[in-house]
């Protein structure tokens, strides 16, 4: 009787432990959409670190903005001016950005954000890996620190394998 009482003991501290684990400091989550192509497909499994919140540029993000999750690629930080030109390339702090892993040049999305776009002390800037039509900051602003679910670790490719 003993040893299956020390099972089932051992067996809840295990469940604790994972469910202690994947809600404050892991998370996992499918991508939503292809934005973040070739990179991520739709529907791959993210597997993110939820305890860092101080990204740096090119760490790709897990957010949450308007009720709804997005993936994308930090391109600047707090204090870092941003701007989209005409010409479809990404300029940060008055440098245009030679980017050789994004295959797509940049283009300016008209009536959402103003550039050029200084941002805030806990605030980033969010590409999609895709830039055509890619749902970033671009479209719905400058990121929060709150707003960051935390950073991907890893892919776990599901779909076009």
């Amino acid at each position: 009787m003993r040893y299956v009482q020390r099972a089932l003991l051992r067996a809840l501290i295990t469940v604790a432990a994972i469910y202690l684990v994947f809600s404050y400091v892991l998370g996992l989550t499918t991508a939503p959409n292809n934005d973040m192509y070739p990179r991520v497909d739709a529907g791959d499994l993210l597997l993110y670190y939820r305890l860092d919140k101080d990204v740096k540029a090119q760490d790709v993000v897990v957010l949450r903005k308007n009720d709804t999750t997005y993936i994308g690629r930090v391109v600047a930080v707090a204090g870092d001016s941003v701007a989209v030109t005409p010409e479809q390339t990404l300029v940060v702090n008055g440098s245009t950005m030679i980017e050789s892993n994004i295959f797509y040049p940049t283009p300016l999305y008209e009536g959402f954000v103003e550039f050029p776009l200084t941002l805030g002390a806990d605030e980033c800037f969010v590409l999609s890996d895709s830039r055509n039509g890619g749902e970033d900051s671009r479209y719905y602003g400058p990121v929060s620190r709150d707003e960051l679910l935390g950073t991907v670790i890893t892919v776990v490719r599901r779909n076009n394998l």
